[in-house]
């Protein structure tokens, strides 16, 4: 099954993890703190912790995403994780990852697995979906 939305990050705070010991590249590695909405198929919230080595400058880097979710697919409702990683070289996304957490669901989501993914549009529309199975 699949399940789309679009989502806003209502919230992002850079903590001040640093990984250890340190190493020096051209592109030092930040962790962050965000928080999601999402509208549509995919309705509801979730918490992510956020690693990136980026440039805002050149819009090079590559991130690494762990979200716990909250809500609903399709109607079903319920909680799970979810990971994805991308890079970027100053457009498009490469070497994507996208994958549901096995194990990691609860209540209408328990089971669930599969992967999805993630798109962010001209005007600045992030949407996401989702190509599940329930067990």
């Amino acid at each position: 099954m699949r399940a789309s939305g679009t989502f806003k990050v209502v919230s992002f705070v850079p903590t001040d993890t640093t990984p250890e010991p340190a190493v020096e590249t051209a592109l030092s590695v930040g962790v962050s703190r965000m928080e999601k909405h999402f509208e549509g198929e995919v309705e509801g919230r979730s918490a992510t912790l956020f690693t990136a080595a980026y440039d805002h400058a050149s819009g090079t880097g590559t991130y690494v995403a762990l979200e716990s979710f909250e809500g609903e697919l399709r109607g079903r409702a319920g909680t799970f994780n979810f990971a994805h990683s991308a890079t970027t070289r100053g457009g498009g996304r490469e070497a994507e990852f996208f994958t549901i957490v096995p194990g990691s669901g609860t209540a209408a989501l328990t089971g669930i697995t599969g992967g999805g993914g993630m798109t962010v549009e001209a005007d600045g529309t992030h949407r996401v979906w989702f190509d599940y199975e329930l067990s």
